[in-house]
This record gives C-alpha cells, structure tokens and sequence, in this order.
C-alpha cells in the first residue's frame, strides 16, 4: 500500500477495498480533506459534492460488505470536468453563460460510472466551453499546474490534469478535440486517454464539435486509465448518433507488457522539423525509442502529412462547429463569453460552407491515409505536450498561429495516450503520445504500460502542502494586435461579421480582426483540388479494428 491514501493508485484501492482492507467512506473523507485543503491554491474544483459522496460512500461499503462488489471502481471516487451533466447538480462548463445550469439527467459515461460503483466528488475546472485557453475573466479562476503554481494545466480539462496529479482524486473524466486530454495529461505528468471516436457516448457532454469531440479518462498511470474506460464504455445510439455498436475488451487484461515484434513509427517530423521542441524533449524521445527496441518492438521512422495541414483542417471544422453551438449566444449576450473563448470562436463566423466542406472531404481523404500506414505500423509515437508554460505567456491568437501534434489524431478518429516521459531541469514533466488505428484501444494501452512499467516516473509527485503561498497568475495579454491587418482585410472581416447578424464593440471588432489574415489564408490553403468522388467525413462511420 502507499504509504498516503490519497496516492493510492486505482488498482491498489480497488484491492484493498475488495479485500475489506480500506473503507471506502475512510476514503472518501480522506481524500475531501485533502481537497478542503489544496483545492485554494490549485482551484482543480468548481463544486465539491462532498455530502453526496459520502452518501455514495457508505452504500458502496454496505454493498462490498453484503457480497455485492460490482468490480475495480466499485467505491473508487472520480471527479467530472464541468462539461459533463449531472443530475441536480450544477453543470457550468466553466461560463457565465450557463452559470445557473442544473440538468434533469446524468451523461451517460457518468450513469456507467455510478452504475460500475464509482462515487462522484465533484465538477472541474475547465476552459469555457472546453475551448481555448485559460482565461482570468471567468466566473471561476483557472487551474494551476501542481508541479509549478506559477504555470497553467495545459487544456481544456486543466482541473482533470492538476486534481489527479496533486492526488486529490484517482480519476476524472476529460474531453479532446484537438489534444484536450493529452495536453493536460502532459504538462500535469498523468495518463490521458483519448479513445477512438465513437467508443464513449459523447450524450450529456456538452459539446464543442460534434464531428471531433472525444471523451476519456485521465488518471496517474495506464492501468487506471484502463480502468475507467471500461468503465465510461457502452454502446447509445439514441443518445449518441455516433456511438459505434462493438464487443468490448477487458482493457486492463491486456495490459500484458509485451510488446515484443510490436510495429512502432516514429513520427520525428512533427517534433524535430515543424515544430520547436526542447533538447530535453529530443532527448526523452531517444530516451523511450531506445525502451521501445529494448523491449523487442521493431521500430522505424514514418513521415506524414505536414502538421499544419491536420491543423487547418481540424480548425475549419472545429471552430465552424462551435460557433454554430454557441450561435445564439454570441448573438444576443457575446460580452459575457470570456476573452479567449470569444476571439476563438466568433472569428469563426469568417469561414465559408466551402472551406467546411472541402475540410470535411480532405479529412476523409486524411483518414484512408491513415489506414495504408496501419497496415504498416501497430502504433505510432510522437513527442507530447510539456513542460508547462507560465501564465503571462498564453497569447489567445495561438489558436490561429500554432500547432499541436494532438491534433492529427482527433483528425482520424484512432486512439491516442498520453503518458509521462520524465522531466525537464526544472521538474516539469514532459510526455509521449502513442496513437492507433481506430479501436485499437488494447494495443495503444499495452504499449504505453510496457514503456510505464519500464521507467520510474510514476515514482514521482508534486510535493503540496496545505497553506502553501499561491502566487499570482500575472497578467494574459487581451488586448489584440492588429498593427499589421490592413483595411482591406477588415472590411471583408467587418462584412462577414454584420452578415453574421453579430453585434460587437470595438474590442470584439479587434478579436475579429487580429484572426482574419490567419483566417483566410487557411481559406486560401484549403483549397485544394480533390476529385468529385472524394466524400465527406461526416457520412464515414469508423469501423472496429482487427485487434
């Protein structure tokens, strides 16, 4: 057993609470105490429902001592980003907007958690809507990286990321459209699991794009990560019209370790060439190709599409999506989204049906890509997120600008794991993505456990202690730069913005302008020629894959 509760990991609990070795009400009240205590400095919590977790509590000990142990989440506490509904509790995702949302049901991943015996603690933070970046003009502040206070979660399940790191709890829900898992996973130094598109029911998850959003589990290592997906899974086909109809594995029984013969790509590019990654990361990655062929897999470098061209695509759809979500919104009370959230998404209002389309058709075509290299490759690696940057260096405009390597693999719909992969002079943890063909959740676990089990990292955690000095954030920059914009373009943006029916200030007006040129250059990029037969993704079901 750890030698503290709180760092207990879901498979140890599980045990001791099957064995009658651990209460699940000692629990419970242990790991609320350490939340009453480090959530004032890490703000992971929007609402801690602490008097229904005890609740909970004592029926899953009346349950386990009456013979009734329902599995390994049975009396495991877990903690829900603030997009995922709850019945009679307060679901916000983390806006003003819906400051005084209750909802009449459970999401249905949170209905099979609670039917699997886990016990709700409470609502994450996030960032609003599940999109952007963090933000200091929310109703809720944002969360802090428990290895550096000064420093932000990654995002969007920022409080997801800090709470299972700091140990307040062994497993919370998250939500990727772009990396919103991983990234979190990665600069918080935890496991995120984002599944293939189709396998958890997105219903009771307020979304941000209906085509790309994926929901998972994030925890301390891969086999509680394993743990709660099976959790999370079941089939909906009314609650989710994308909800694909499979056999599911036991997860945490693959969870072998061998990995000998394994087929690994290594996707340099993404790291080494496109984008500016540190020398730490370079030489993590060495660090776990060199666990990689140690443990017998045959590993060799693939090159894919540029990056940019999986962004830009991502983005077209994405953010075309979420400002349809959020439209009648944005018309009638847009001041009361938060910055970020508002120079990401009103922009959005700049793209065209075309450029959706031809997105949609393009990201298709990425797909049949993706399967001529899985039929080469078992899994594909690549560098993660980290480490984690300070809070005055978040510029909302990077949506527009930058890139992620998470997002290629939103774009084809497969599995993608974050896991640890050491740390940076400064302790900050880095990561390794391992991504695969859709629906092979067992291989992508199996490989992540066999590099875990083969480092200490886990080893490690952020040390906290209650009364701790929170420091100031400092300042995010709001104020847009459109010094180099010039009239032409805002005329053609302010033209888009009035046919949008949108009313803005001069501060909105600026947001709208400071994206336009990256706007319509991605327009512009898009473009492509493709053939007449090359279909949209929306009409592509993704198939179970032969694992």
């Amino acid at each position: 057993m750890s030698d503290e509760v709180h760092f207990l990991s879901i498979g140890e609990a599980s045990r001791l609470i099957k064995e009658k070795k651990l209460s699940p009400v000692e629990y419970v009240d242990a790991l609320l105490a350490r939340i009453e205590n480090l959530n004032p400095i890490l703000d992971a919590f929007l609402l801690v429902t602490g008097d229904q977790a005890r609740a909970a509590a004592k029926m899953a000990e009346t349950e386990i001592t009456a013979g009734r142990y329902k599995g390994p989440l049975h009396g495991i506490p877990f903690a829900l980003k603030d997009i995922y509904e709850t019945k009679g509790i307060l679901t916000t995702a983390h806006s003003k907007i819906l400051i005084n949302n209750v909802p009449d049901n459970d999401a249905t991943s949170v209905a099979n958690l609670k039917q699997a015996g886990g016990i709700l603690l409470g609502k994450l933070a996030t960032h609003e809507f599940a999109h952007g970046g963090p933000s200091l003009d929310l109703p809720w502040p944002p969360a802090r990286n428990p290895w550096d206070l000064t420093r932000f979660t990654g995002g969007s399940s920022s409080g997801s990321g800090c709470g299972v790191a700091a140990g307040l709890f062994p497993l919370a829900t998250g939500s990727d459209t772009g990396g919103s898992i991983r990234g979190p996973a990665g600069l918080c130094g935890i496991v995120g699991l984002k599944p293939t598109y189709g396998l958890i029911s997105r219903s009771g998850i307020i979304p941000n794009s209906y085509s790309y959003d994926h929901a998972g589990p994030m925890a301390w290592n891969v086999e509680d990560a394993a743990i709660g997906l099976q959790g999370m899974v079941s089939y909906d086909p009314v609650g989710d019209p994308a909800s694909v109809k499979i056999a599911y594995p036991d997860y945490r029984s693959a969870l072998t370790g061998n990995i000998k013969g394994l087929r690994v790509g290594v996707i340099r590019q993404f790291y080494e060439e496109e984008s500016k990654f540190p020398e730490t990361v370079i030489k993590a990655m060495n660090e776990s190709i060199a666990v990689f062929k140690s443990l017998g897999a045959n590993v060799s470098d693939v090159r894919v599409r540029p990056l940019q061209e999986y962004r830009i695509t991502k983005l077209i759809m994405g953010e075309s999506e979420i400002f349809s979500v959020n439209y009648p919104d944005l018309i009638k009370r847009p001041g009361d989204f938060g910055h970020d959230f508002r120079s990401r998404t009103i922009p959005a209002c700049l793209i065209s049906g075309v450029d959706y389309m031809q997105a949609s058709r393009l990201r298709r075509v990425m797909i049949a890509e993706m399967e001529d290299i899985y039929k080469k490759y078992d899994v594909l690696i690549t560098a993660g997120q980290g480490p984690a940057p300070e809070f005055p260096a978040y510029r909302s405009i990077s949506n527009w600008t930058g890139g992620k390597a998470s997002v290629q693999f939103n774009v084809v719909c497969g599995p993608s794991i974050s896991i640890c992969n050491g740390f940076d002079p400064n302790g900050l943890p880095v990561s390794l993505m391992i991504s695969g063909r859709p629906f092979a959740e067992t291989t992508v676990l199996n490989a992540a456990y066999a590099v875990e089990k083969s480092t200490s990292w886990r080893n490690t955690r952020p040390q906290l202690e209650p009364g701790m000095k929170k420091p100031p954030t400092g300042v995010i920059p709001v104020k847009p730069d459109v010094s180099s914009v010039d009239e032409r373009t805002k005329v053609r943006a302010a033209a888009a913005v009035e046919s949008a029916g949108l009313e803005l200030d001069d501060l909105m007006m600026d947001e709208v302008y400071e994206a336009a040129p990256y706007i319509y250059d991605m327009s512009e990029r898009m473009r492509k020629d493709l053939t007449r037969d090359a279909e949209p993704a929306s009409i592509m079901v993704a198939q179970p894959a032969n694992d």
